[in-house]
């Protein structure tokens, strides 16, 4: 029963934040962030990669966004991303195809706590399984009868050691996985960076 609660609190606890990361919509910055349409047009225009670049700097210089350095100086920032597949988005990280949806400044924190459940819920289930992971090794190589063995019936059958076996790899395999995505977006957070 203990194992069922924690199994299910876990699920519900993904579901949940999936869900939020799926369908928060991404945030788009405010009207007085967005460039003109005079200067739109005159950096579409313009098929130069320099000077394409000096127009957005130029642009940039003009909005109503701070950011500070280390050591305190405020500095001009454009924190928002566009993207021909999510459109204009504030403090853009990136497109996930697993939740598609554009992640930033809206949901980040949900598919953070997307991440961190996942890798709870697969160290769970890698942890539970191993018990029976190991009695099953454990019945087969050292009773001489496993069926008359005092072993429940589902370690003895052959196609339950499979699935016990398989559960415990795709468990492994994506805790392994989620360990080093959770781990590359903590250190951004830490940063104050994004994958862009």
């Amino acid at each position: 029963v203990a194992y069922l609660v924690v199994f299910h609190i876990l699920f519900v606890l993904i579901v949940w934040t999936y869900w939020k990361s799926v369908f928060t919509l991404p945030i788009q910055p405010g009207k007085k962030f967005h460039m003109s349409y005079a200067d739109q047009e005159r950096y579409e225009s313009e098929e130069r990669p320099e000077v394409q670049r000096q127009i957005l700097a130029e642009i940039a210089r003009k909005l109503p966004v701070y950011t500070r350095t280390g050591n305190g100086v405020p500095v001009k920032n454009l924190n928002f991303s566009f993207l021909s597949l999510c459109r204009c988005v504030l403090k853009m990280d990136h497109h996930c195809p697993w939740v598609n949806n554009c992640i930033g400044f809206s949901n980040y924190k949900f598919f953070l706590l997307f991440l961190a459940y996942s890798l709870l819920y697969c160290l769970y289930i890698a942890a539970t399984v191993f018990k029976y992971f190991i009695k099953y090794w454990t019945v087969t190589r050292h009773s001489p009868e496993p069926w008359r063995s005092p072993e429940p019936a589902c370690l003895t059958n052959g196609r339950s050691k499979f699935h016990i076996l398989f559960l415990l790899f795709v468990a492994i395999m994506f805790f392994v996985s989620l360990m080093f995505l959770f781990g590359y977006h903590c250190w951004l957070v830490s940063r104050n960076r994004s994958t862009l």
